[in-house]
């Protein structure tokens, strides 16, 4: 087995995407393209959400939070990756490297069991409408939203506090270009098979289990549909999930996969591949979805457009 240098890490190095000049200029450009349609489009979406009276149902409020989410969620990594793009390696201090794996899997965490949360809704609100807005209560909302946040937080806490602990040493070269458990894990000097038996068992548990709940939801939904005789008012329900539906298929199979693997040096590398899916690409889509499919998120839009427009006329 290699000797290791001793010396004490404090400085981790965040390696790029790819070390191909011209590719980390043309990525350099797309990313923060995306990113900066990520903010626009979810703050749009908080702000339709927040100002249009007639959005002010369970459903919406939870997709508020969805888009808040997906903005710290991005925002998280996102801006490192770019300086690493642009600086070939990007620096930064191990404490921070950790403040950031905490960040990192709150707001992750805390949209996993969001959208759980917007299965139930669409459950309720399909299979039992006549008493969805005595379920579905503003306490109850909130109620749900609150258990999100501290479940995640301490989630997150948990593996921020074992991985505190770790002494590392030796080479200081991060195998990704944000701050992750997994590739952190690699520069530790002692034995990190707890923290490796808690990534695999917690996280697992976490993504199962919720993924569990939202399948139970949508069969019961299904089962529910299929007793509709009426055609049109079986697909009028059922548009009402498409949204979230997707939005959950492009956030658990990259994630999913992520976690449950090994950390061994080719999952590692498929980690860095992944990784721009559910940071960069997920949160990008979350919007245009939600603005294409729902018809009175793109109706609050096209109003606020026509009212600025002959307002400034």
């Amino acid at each position: 087995m290699e000797e290791r240098n001793l010396t004490s890490v404090t400085e981790v190095i965040l390696l790029p995407v790819t070390s191909i000049a011209y590719f980390r200029v043309v990525l350099f450009i797309v990313f923060l393209f995306l990113y900066l349609f990520t903010l626009l489009g979810n703050l749009c979406i908080m702000a339709v959400v927040i100002t249009d009276r007639r959005l002010h149902t369970p459903m919406y409020f939870f997709l508020g939070n969805l888009s808040f989410f997906d903005i710290v969620y991005s925002s998280t990594t996102v801006p490192k990756m770019m300086v690493g793009l642009a600086k070939k390696v990007s620096k930064i201090f191990l404490k921070s490297c950790i403040v950031q794996i905490f960040f990192f899997h709150f707001f992750g965490c805390t949209e996993a069991l969001l959208l759980t949360a917007m299965s139930y809704d669409r459950y309720v609100a399909i299979c039992n409408p006549l008493r969805y807005n005595i379920i579905m209560a503003k306490n109850v909302c909130f109620q749900l939203i609150s258990t999100c946040w501290m479940v995640s937080f301490g989630y997150s806490l948990t593996h921020t506090i074992l991985i505190s602990k770790l002494p590392f040493c030796g080479l200081n070269k991060v195998s990704h270009f944000f701050c992750d458990i997994k590739p952190l894990l690699q520069l530790a000097c002692a034995d990190t098979s707890l923290n490796e038996i808690l990534v695999v068992f917690i996280t697992g548990f976490i993504a199962v289990s919720t993924f569990c709940l939202i399948f139970l939801s949508y069969s019961l939904i299904g089962t529910h549909l299929l007793k509709i005789r009426s055609s049109t008012e079986r697909r009028k329900a059922f548009s009402t999930c498409t949204s979230h539906l997707i939005v959950v298929l492009l956030y658990y199979g990259p994630l999913t996969t992520r976690f449950l693997r090994p950390a061994t040096n080719d999952s590692l590398e498929q980690d860095r591949q992944t990784a721009v899916l559910y940071t960069i690409i997920t949160p990008v889509l979350n919007p245009i979805i939600y603005a294409l499919r729902n018809q009175e998120v793109k109706m609050s839009l096209r109003f606020r457009m026509l009212k600025r427009k002959f307002g400034r006329g």
